[in-house]
């Protein structure tokens, strides 16, 4: 699974300059209410848990990411948020005392790659296909009957070079790979080189990825409208 060390000094700075919509990604997930519980898979920095915990105080969250520098600094942005709780953990071998009325990933492990007309297909940050398998499994016993798995849509990915919000320049380069693409990020100040990270990724076809979910529980939701923030599955 990717690891994130190198690039959790720059991540706020990298997605709060216009790479995500952090207030979109949190209206989408109230509507999927009621829920007294949730659990983010792959938590990252805890800008999408700030964000909801300011908008539902009276929900109990779990946060969980195999980073510890991206938790440390979920640490201190959470730390005042009591109903918070953040843990390391791999999501392959989740061993967690709740089991929650609502799951999500956004990017943190698993989401959807909508590209106009086309065929959704998934993405995930977990490289081998069996392991994947396993942290579906593992998702899967941690969400009530009834309950809900929620996958982030992002659009397509390809090559780009942008100033962020203080004038560093974030670039990005994609590379096919077997089972997915490769992509490697980088942070530039001029000549200097800042931060460079490179993840793989595994790509599964739709047909293919409900044909997984559906082995763990799961049933999609088809969604109505044109640009959800999420795909639902619902647990039997």
């Amino acid at each position: 699974m990717g690891d994130y060390t190198n690039m959790s000094a720059y991540y706020d700075l990298i997605m709060t300059s216009g790479y995500y919509d952090y207030n979109k990604i949190v209206d989408d997930l109230v509507q999927h209410q009621p829920f007294a519980n949730v659990l983010e898979i792959g938590c990252g920095t805890g800008l999408i848990l700030e964000t909801l915990s300011k908008r539902l105080p009276q929900v109990a969250v779990t946060g969980v990411d195999l980073t510890p520098a991206m938790l440390s600094i979920a640490q201190q942005r959470l730390q005042t948020h009591p109903q918070v709780e953040l843990l390391h953990q791999n999501v392959t071998e989740l061993n967690l005392a709740t089991v929650y009325d609502l799951a999500f990933s956004y990017g943190g492990v698993w989401y959807f790659v909508i590209d106009g007309d086309k065929e959704p297909f998934l993405v995930s940050h977990i490289a081998q296909d069996a392991p994947n398998r396993q942290g579906l499994e593992s998702v899967a016993k941690h969400i009530k009957a009834g309950g809900q798995l929620l996958l982030g849509v992002q659009g397509p990915h390809h090559d780009y070079a942008s100033p962020i919000s203080n004038g560093m320049l974030y670039s990005q380069k994609i590379e096919p790979a077997e089972h997915g693409f490769t992509k490697h990020y980088y942070l530039s100040d001029g000549d200097k080189t800042l931060m460079a990270q490179t993840i793989e990724y595994r790509t599964y076809a739709f047909a293919d990825a409900l044909e997984m979910l559906q082995g763990f529980g799961f049933t999609y939701q088809p969604y109505s409208g044109d640009k959800p923030q999420f795909l639902s599955f619902r647990k039997a």
